[in-house]
């Protein structure tokens, strides 16, 4: 990911200093849309840096409810974002992505979580409703953490997962999508965490990683042999 200061912003800076306004900018501007968008599937932000102009890639679950009637929700979006972050006029464009599988995005599932959580429903329910909803969508595996006052004054914390799961090393990194969030209910608030072990997609249609896992190995078949046909040594002198 390029340098994310605005073109207006564009002074000598060190690294150390580029990386940091990078990571605030990213950070803000990735609050900002989860709270704007949280109705309408927000799934989490791209940037992308071109010579000319900031592309920002919005992924949402509907993107038709984040363009708005006739692109008027985006190009608000639009302007609020260039007057918060002194972007010149057209300097910054937003872009609205589908997610591929809604089932596969933890940010969408942690969404849903806490909407369920919010209007009451009992919290093992809940949970297992949503690791159901995941598995069917095509995952390896997933757990959902949450802890808080779930029942009575004394917090406590509550696992549930289903499937495969890998905890440390690259693949970690690779296939596994987190989402965090927060749901404020009336005995106090309530910590989610939802953890999807994504499946192998060399086609990348389905959301899944073009990556193969580096300790699954695929043993092949050997070849049959093809013996060449004996030939007619009649004839032929020693």
């Amino acid at each position: 990911m390029g340098l994310l200061i605005p073109s207006s912003m564009a002074v000598q800076i060190s690294k150390k200093r580029k990386f940091v306004a990078d990571g605030v900018f990213f950070a803000e501007l990735n609050d900002f849309l989860s709270r704007e968008l949280s109705d309408e599937g927000y799934a989490g932000v791209q940037v992308r840096v071109t010579p000319n102009r900031t592309e920002i890639i919005i992924k949402a679950t509907r993107t038709q409810d984040v363009l708005g009637d006739r692109g008027r929700r985006i190009r608000e979006l639009t302007s609020v974002i260039q007057k918060r972050f002194n972007f010149a006029e057209g300097a910054v464009e937003l872009y609205a992505q589908k997610v591929a599988n809604r089932g596969l995005c933890a940010i969408a599932q942690a969404e849903s979580l806490k909407y369920k959580l919010a209007s009451g429903l009992a919290v093992r329910r809940a949970c297992y409703g949503v690791i159901r909803f995941i598995m069917e969508a095509g995952a390896k595996g997933c757990q959902i953490d949450v802890s808080g006052k779930l029942r009575g004054q004394r917090a406590k914390g509550m696992k549930f997962r289903d499937g495969y799961m890998i905890k440390s090393g690259m693949a970690k990194q690779t296939y596994l999508d987190v989402a965090v969030r927060s749901v404020l209910l009336r005995q106090g608030i309530i910590g989610i965490k939802v953890t999807i072990m994504l499946p192998f997609d060399p086609m990348g249609r389905n959301g899944g990683i073009r990556i193969p896992q580096p300790d699954v190995v695929s043993i092949l078949e050997p070849k049959e042999d093809i013996i060449p046909a004996a030939q007619d040594t009649r004839g032929q002198r020693a």
